[in-house]
């Protein structure tokens, strides 16, 4: 990595077209540009996650962190190119007067005519498509469960913000789940009474799941809490029996469907970069979340959830 001091954004793209001529490779296959807005202690993290989901999705990956505010405004970089990712990458630390204004540091360093996906890791704006940088993406991608102290609330206001092109991370926690619900509706057709997903108490991606399945089955569904980890079961009620899935250790689940002995199913609890992985796959507005986030918004989460966060502010 080549570090620069108080520099611009001439000089960091100056830099990556030097790395990849060192590097003899004067073409890098890249085809979209992700930005991290991240905490400067939480950077290395974030990037070695966006490095190995770039292995996928080979892209020009550009850390922002935000330094103090206050001073002097500079620009600090590290770049580089290679080394277990597939494309360019910097971390562009930013302080003074042009943390107002970050864009004006990262719209010249986008790739031309590709599309640009904005991720936040930890904290994120109430609202990503008004943000400065979040405005550039084609795809925005923030993370309810990595909110410290405020994730029920972080997920609302995500909801509640939504615009095209928004996700969360909490939402690709339930993809699996979403799938073998599905699935067994289809094996299993008939007219789903009432649900119920139990979960751990505060959990943005069971509120997700609740809210999905009242959105699409129309009914009644009853969130509990358990010890989890994360989402422990969801039941479909209809009036053949109960169509569940149960998954006590966060690897493998069990399939329940009236008339047919149960099912083990595999249903691990996947990592970021992983997570990452698949949201770089779709960079379209997704539809599903978005009547999903309506509805949540609509409802509210968890009350154990929203029990939890007023006591807190007594």
């Amino acid at each position: 990595m080549m570090e620069l001091i108080d520099t611009n954004s001439s000089a960091i793209a100056a830099e990556f077209v030097r790395a990849r001529r060192s590097a003899g490779s004067p073409a890098m296959g890249m085809i979209m540009t992700l930005v991290i807005v991240v905490e400067g202690m939480d950077a290395e993290d974030a990037m070695k996650v966006a490095r190995s989901a770039s292995r996928e999705h080979p892209a020009r990956i550009i850390g922002v962190v935000y330094g103090d505010r206050r001073g002097t405004a500079q620009v600090d970089a590290q770049v580089g190119i290679g080394s277990d990712a597939s494309g360019e990458r910097a971390i562009i630390t930013l302080t003074g007067e042009v943390t107002r204004h970050p864009q004006s540091v990262v719209l010249p360093l986008l790739l031309p005519d590709s599309p640009v996906v904005v991720w936040w890791p930890g904290n994120c704006p109430d609202d990503p498509g008004a943000d400065p940088l979040g405005a550039l993406g084609t795809r925005r991608i923030t993370d309810s469960v990595a909110v410290p102290g405020r994730q029920a609330k972080a997920m609302l206001e995500q909801c509640s913000s939504y615009a095209p092109g928004n996700t969360d991370l909490a939402w690709t926690r339930i993809t699996g789940w979403r799938a073998l619900l599905a699935a067994a509706l289809d094996q299993h057709p008939g007219k789903v009474l009432s649900a119920a997903v139990s979960a751990e108490r505060v959990s943005p991606s069971a509120d997700l799941l609740c809210a999905w399945l009242g959105d699409r089955l129309r009914c009644e569904v009853v969130r509990t809490s358990s010890k989890g980890p994360g989402i422990t079961s969801a039941v479909l009620t209809t009036k053949q029996g109960e169509v569940s899935i149960t998954r006590g250790d966060g690897r493998l689940a069990t399939l329940s469907v009236p008339g047919q002995p149960d099912r083990p199913v595999a249903l691990k609890r996947r990592n970021l970069d992983e997570l990452l992985s698949e949201e770089l796959r779709r960079l379209d507005p997704d539809d599903v979340y978005a009547a999903t986030a309506k509805q949540l918004a609509r409802t509210g989460a968890h009350p154990a959830a929203r029990k939890k966060k007023a006591k807190a502010s007594k």
